[in-house]
This record gives C-alpha cells, structure tokens and sequence, in this order.
C-alpha cells in the first residue's frame, strides 16, 4: 500500500522529494521540544533519516507516512510505525509529529487512527506502543483518544528521559 486516505488528508509513503519537509519539521525546535535527540540540522542529516525511513518500509512492509492536506502542496508531518524491541520483545512504536503550524486541528489524532487502522488489518503481532514523554501533553491525548492505553508496567528510559507507554490493546 503506498496511500492511506483520511477526511482531510492524504498519506503516502516518504519519498526522496520529502527530505526537504522532512528537515523542515525535524528542525523545527517547538516540533522536537520533547525529543530533542530526533533534531535535524542538515539536509545530509534529513536525507540519512530519509534512508533508514525507506529501508524500514521495504524490510517490513510498513512504516513512517508523510502527511498532507488535501489541495495543500507541502507536508505537515508523519505518522507511522517503526519495529523495535522493547524490554526485549518485538513492538511497532507508533509515531507522529507535526509542524507546529498543523497543531491543534485534530490532524494528528486523524492519522494516528488511519495507521491503527492498517496496523489492525496486517494483525496483532507484534503489539502497537507508543513511548510519549511525560511532559508532552498532546502526546497523551493523542494516545489516548486513538485508543492506546498506558501500560505503566513497561514505561522505561529513552534517549530524552523517561518513556511513558501506551499500549493498543488487543
């Protein structure tokens, strides 16, 4: 699949046109504020994080989309699924972060449900997680209102600090 349709937006999967928006929105400080270890600075940085995003997609047949509006001509985000282990066991980590000029419209809660609904559709394993910093508010609503629900016994360290997890429940 390389398009996911929601109400207002259109996701498709990352492409080399997309570094440029991809090192807009990662070097954005308010879009990194709660994890500053994702900031990019170069378009060298962008276009490596580029690389590892479609390497992901073609390893594992799925991964981080690329967010617009339809009739709009740039992105304002991504939103995906990453594989990764967590307290050793296989997990899609669920993502998303916008430009901040995109904040506040429910954008993010409407891809995050559109990716939850493909991740239900290719099955239950392994478990969907969404590490969230605790100060990041947003976040947590997000989580929550997409229907993830936090699991406290698996919380643990990221780069940033402390992770806070929520887990989709099955």
């Amino acid at each position: 699949m390389t398009e996911l349709r929601t109400a207002r937006l259109a996701l498709h999967r990352p492409a080399p046109a997309d570094v440029e928006a991809i090192l807009a929105i990662h070097a954005d400080p308010l879009a990194c504020a709660h994890n500053p270890a994702d900031a990019l600075a170069t378009l060298a940085e962008a276009e490596g994080l580029y690389r590892r995003w479609d390497a992901h997609w073609r390893r594992h047949d799925y991964g981080y989309w690329v967010l617009r509006r339809y009739h709009e001509a740039g992105p304002i985000g991504f939103c995906g699924l990453k594989a990764m282990r967590l307290h050793g066991r296989p997990v899609r980590n669920l993502f998303y972060r916008l430009a901040p000029a995109a904040w506040g419209q429910g954008l993010a809660t409407e891809a995050v449900a559109a990716v939850l609904d493909q991740a239900r559709a290719q099955g239950a394993d392994p478990p969907v997680i969404a590490r969230v910093r605790p100060a990041n508010l947003a976040s947590h609503r997000v989580a929550a209102a997409a229907g993830l629900r936090r699991a406290p016994h698996l919380d643990t360290g990221g780069p940033d600090g402390p992770d806070q997890i929520y887990q989709l429940p099955t």
